[in-house]
């Protein structure tokens, strides 16, 4: 990922990284990996992060 700092703005270019970044779910990646998740756990939260989207998905297609 790159960002292009112009004639020296540099928090306007750190503000856009971080916008890309939690875009990306870098952030969120980082919190997730930050402690260690028993498989139990981590199957019990990828079926509850599947059951959000399928709903999510449910209430668009009206």
């Amino acid at each position: 990922m790159e960002v292009k700092v112009i004639n020296n703005q540099l928090e306007k270019a750190l503000k856009i990284l971080k916008r890309k970044l939690a875009q990306d779910g870098t952030f969120k990646e980082i919190k997730k990996r930050r402690f260690y998740e028993k498989p139990s756990v981590k199957k019990k939260r990828k079926q509850k992060e599947a059951l959000k989207r399928r709903l999510k998905a449910s209430k668009r297609t009206y």
